[in-house]
C-alpha cells in the first residue's frame, strides 16, 4: 500500500479522530483567517475616510487636485487590471471561485490569492466602487484553509474542509456573524448537511468573531437594535415585500449577467481600461450622489436614522443598482454581498414609506421594513434563506425578528424560484468555468472527496441491505453513522432513516455523485 493510499486508509478508520483533528484545525484557521480579515477592513476603513478627506479637499481646493485624482483613478485601473492577469483567481467576488475549488473544477494558488485580493480589494473598494468586503473575505479565509493544509502536508480530503472553515471564518469576521458564517458553509458551500462541517466551521467562525471584537468591538454591524416587533395584523404587507423583493433579486441576476456580457464585448477597450469605467464612473458620484460609493455600510446605518424623501430613496436605489453592474462587471476585486443588501435595504425604505403614505401604516415600523427586505434581497439573489435570515439577525442585532425575517425570506425565495432564477453564485461559476473552456465533467485525477449524507425518513434505502441497492458508479461506501455508533459497512448491513452515508469519490464526479445519492436518500439540497 502507498504512502499516500495508507493515509486515505488511516482517515477513514479513524473518522473520530480525524473529525477531532479537524475542530483543532478549524480553531487556528479561524484564528489566522480573523486576523487577516481584521487587516483588510482596517486598511478598507482608512481608505474611504482618505476618500472622504479628499472629496472634502477637492471641493474648496483648484480643480488640479481634481485632475490628479482622475489620474490616479486611471493608474489604479491599470493595477488591477495587472493583479488580475496575473492571478486570475483573484479577480471577482471569491466566493464563486470557492465554491469551483470545492467542487474539484477550479484549483487556487493560496499565496498569490491571499496577495492579489487582499491589495486589489483595498485598492478598488477604497477608490470607491460599489463593492463588498465580503466576497473577498471568504475567499482570504478560503486561501487561508488551503494555505494551513499545504504546510501541515494534509491530505486533500482534509483539505477541502479546512477551505470550508476559512470561508466560513471569512464571512464571520467581514460580518460579526458567526453563525452565519457557519450556516453559510452548509447551504451555500456545501448545499448539504453534514455534522463534520458544522462542527469544524462553527470553531473556525467563533474563534474568527472572538478576534474581530477584539478590533471592532461587540456591536452589530448595523444599527438597528431598537426596532419594534412588528404586529402580525401587518404580516400581508411583509408577504407583499417578499414578493417584490423577489421580483427584483431575478433582476438584480439578469442585470449583472448581462453586464458581464457587455463588458466581454468591449474588445475595442483595452483590459487594462475597462476598471476605468467604473472607477471614472465613481469620481463622478463622489461631487454628486457620494452615498452610492464604496460597499454602502454607512448608508444602511442613515437609513435606520435619517428619513430620506421618496424621491431621494429611488435616486439612490437606481444610482447604486447600476453603479454595482458596473463595478463588478469590470471584473476587479471585489463582492457584490454588501451592495446587494444596501440595494435591498433602499427597496424596503421605499416599500416602508410608500406603505406608511398610502396605506396609513404605522410609521415607526419603516426600519422593519429595511431590514427584512435585505433578508429577502440576499435570499432572492443567492437563493439561501437560512443564511439570509440569521446573517440580517445577527448584523442587525435584531434577535426577536427571526420569525419575520424567515417569512419574508422564504416568500423572496418562493417567487425567484417560480420565476427559475438560479442562485447568482452558482450562474457566476458556471459562466467563470465556460470561459476557461472546462468541460462540465473534468478529467479524472487521484485526488479524493469524503460526502456526507443523511438517510430521510421516507427514502427508499431505508431496511434495504447494501448489497441490494443500485449505487453510482465512481463512489465507495466506506462507513454508516448510527447516533454515535459507527458501523463498518458489509454486503447484509441495513440501511435505516437517520443513518448518515459516509462515501469516499473522486473530485472529478462528486457532485455527479452527490446529486444521484440526494435522490436516492430523500434529500432535498438547500
Amino acid at each position: 500500500m502507498c504512502a499516500k493510499s495508507k493515509s486515505i486508509y488511516n482517515v477513514l478508520t479513524r473518522w473520530r479522530d480525524f473529525r477531532l483533528k479537524l475542530l483543532f484545525e478549524g480553531i487556528l484557521i479561524g484564528l489566522l483567517s480573523g486576523i487577516l480579515v481584521v487587516m483588510f477592513r482596517l486598511l478598507l476603513e482608512k481608505a474611504e475616510l482618505l476618500r472622504e478627506k479628499l472629496y472634502a479637499l477637492m471641493h474648496v481646493t483648484s480643480p488640479l487636485l481634481t485632475v490628479m485624482w482622475f489620474i490616479a483613478l486611471v493608474l489604479i485601473s491599470y493595477i488591477l487590471s495587472f493583479i488580475v492577469r496575473k492571478e486570475p483567481m483573484a479577480g471577482g467576488s471569491g466566493i464563486p471561485q470557492v465554491k469551483g475549488i470545492l467542487m474539484g473544477k477550479l484549483k487556487m494558488n493560496w499565496l498569490r490569492v491571499i496577495i492579489g485580493k487582499f491589495i486589489g480589494g483595498v485598492m478598488a473598494i477604497g477608490a470607491g466602487l460599489s463593492l463588498g468586503r465580503e466576497g473577498p473575505s471568504v475567499q482570504l479565509g478560503a486561501a487561508v484553509g488551503q494555505g494551513v493544509s499545504r504546510l501541515l502536508g494534509r491530505l486533500r480530503i482534509e483539505e477541502k474542509y479546512l477551505i470550508t472553515c476559512g470561508s466560513s471564518a471569512g464571512l464571520a469576521a467581514a460580518f460579526n456573524a458567526p453563525l452565519a458564517g457557519a450556516i453559510f458553509a452548509l447551504e451555500e458551500l456545501h448545499k448539504n448537511f453534514s455534522p463534520v462541517v458544522l462542527t469544524s466551521a462553527v470553531a473556525a467562525s467563533l474563534t474568527a468573531d472572538l478576534v474581530t471584537q477584539q478590533f471592532f468591538g461587540q456591536k452589530p454591524i448595523f444599527d438597528f437594535s431598537i426596532l419594534p416587533t412588528l404586529p402580525i395584523k401587518y404580516y400581508f404587507y411583509l408577504i407583499s415585500l417578499g414578493v417584490i423583493i423577489g421580483i427584483l433579486g431575478v433582476v438584480f441576476n439578469w442585470f449583472l449577467i448581462r453586464t458581464l456580457q457587455i463588458y466581454s464585448k468591449l474588445t475595442w477597450l483595452p483590459d487594462q481600461l475597462k476598471p476605468a469605467i467604473p472607477l471614472l464612473a465613481g469620481g463622478i458620484l463622489g461631487f454628486v450622489l457620494p452615498e452610492a460609493l464604496g460597499g454602502g455600510n454607512n448608508l444602511i446605518n442613515a437609513l435606520g436614522q435619517v428619513r430620506y424623501s421618496l424621491l431621494m430613496l429611488v435616486l439612490l436605489l437606481v444610482v447604486k443598482f447600476l453603479f454595482t453592474m458596473v463595478s463588478y462587471g469590470s471584473g476587479v476585486p471585489g463582492g457584490i454581498f454588501l451592495p446587494m443588501l444596501v440595494i435591498g435595504a433602499l427597496a424596503g425604505d421605499i416599500y416602508g414609506n410608500v406603505v406608511v403614505q398610502y396605506l396609513h401604516m404605522n410609521p415607526q415600523y419603516i426600519g422593519n421594513f429595511v431590514v427584512f427586505a435585505m433578508a429577502a434581497y440576499f435570499t432572492s439573489v443567492v437563493k439561501a434563506p437560512v443564511t439570509g435570515s440569521i446573517l440580517i439577525m445577527e448584523m442587525t442585532g435584531s434577535f426577536s425578528h427571526l420569525f419575520a425575517l424567515v417569512t419574508v425570506s422564504m416568500t423572496a425565495y418562493i417567487v425567484s424560484d417560480v420565476l427559475k432564477s438560479k442562485p447568482v453564485y452558482d450562474i457566476l461559476l458556471e459562466r467563470s468555468l465556460k470561459r476557461r473552456k472546462m468541460a462540465v465533467d473534468l478529467p479524472e485525477d487521484s485526488n479524493k472527496c469524503i460526502s456526507e449524507i443523511s438517510v430521510c425518513v421516507g427514502s427508499t434505502l431505508s431496511g434495504k441491505r447494501i448489497r441490494d441497492i443500485e449505487w453510482p458508479p465512481h463512489c465507495l461506501l466506506v462507513g454508516i453513522r448510527r447516533g454515535e455508533a459507527e458501523l463498518i459497512p458489509r454486503g447484509d448491513t441495513r440501511i435505516y432513516s437517520g443513518d448518515c452515508l459516509i462515501v469516499l469519490s473522486d473530485d472529478s464526479h462528486v457532485m455527479q455523485i452527490r446529486s444521484t445519492l440526494y435522490l436516492i436518500t430523500g434529500n432535498v439540497t438547500i
